[in-house]
């Protein structure tokens, strides 16, 4: 399975998809990333980390964050894309970014196998798919 790579086809099926809940940016030493003994012991149910010589950033669910008293940054909503985008697409991310930041959105991008996923501040996840809407509609 490819995926898609054709930009008008992409932005046409993108199907935005606002996910439920909340999530939130943390980071940790890299002695963390790195010993897997001491990670295991965290027990995170991240849906996404990051291993950067700075650190180790997860992306959880806030209320996760705040059970674990970690410090955390961006609180915002996962918008998965739902259609199936190549990782050789060009300039896919690029269009929708590009709608959001005209929107003054912020956007944090992540590309998965099979979907992409927008993570944006809580307070603008419903405008922000407003916009996706209007982007599949051919109106933006």
């Amino acid at each position: 399975m490819n995926g898609e790579t054709d930009l008008q086809t992409l932005l046409e099926k993108m199907e935005p998809e606002l996910q439920m809940g909340e999530f939130v940016f943390c980071t940790m030493a890299p002695e963390v990333a790195s010993d897997p003994e001491a990670a295991s012991k965290l027990c995170f149910s991240a849906i996404g980390q990051f291993i950067e010589p700075e650190g180790l950033t997860l992306i959880l669910a806030k209320s996760e964050a705040e059970t674990k008293r970690l410090d955390f940054a961006y609180p915002c909503r996962m918008i998965t894309l739902k259609v199936h985008s190549s990782l050789e697409a060009v300039g896919f991310l690029a269009a929708v970014t590009d709608k959001l930041a005209r929107r003054g959105i912020s956007v944090n991008a992540i590309s998965a196998y099979f979907h992409d996923h927008l993570f944006v501040p809580s307070e603008r996840a419903e405008e922000a798919m407003n916009v996706l809407n209007d982007i599949v509609k051919g109106r933006a």
